[in-house]
């Protein structure tokens, strides 16, 4: 797996965040040199994982609790949007620790 692939990832889900309101619009626009490079990239999008997730749950208990202004619709795409989102960064984990393991049997 190469750098670039790595980065072309983590580009889809600043752009899969932007898209469902989870980052702001600068956030996908900064480059990885400017904002710290590849772990800090990695760390902020598993905080707007996190963030979905908190705010999907939070509104499914809005709506358990029968709180007005909380649809079932909103409750539901919320629910798969944080259900993409954390599939998503299974499948960059899965990716780094294949290439992580890559890496290491090279070195046999």
């Amino acid at each position: 797996m190469s750098i670039s692939a790595i980065e072309s990832v983590l580009q889809q889900m600043r752009a899969t965040a932007v898209q469902a309101g989870f980052a702001p619009a600068s956030t996908a626009a900064a480059a990885p040199a400017e904002s710290g490079g590849f772990a800090a990239e990695l760390k902020r999008s598993l905080v707007n994982i996190s963030g979905a997730q908190n705010h999907a749950y939070g509104q499914a208990e809005a709506f358990e609790l029968g709180k007005p202004g909380v649809a079932l619709n909103d409750v539901m795409v919320d629910l798969q949007k944080a259900n993409v989102a954390f599939q998503t960064g299974i499948q960059v984990r899965n990716r780094l620790v294949a290439a992580y393991q890559e890496v290491m049997s090279l070195q046999a």
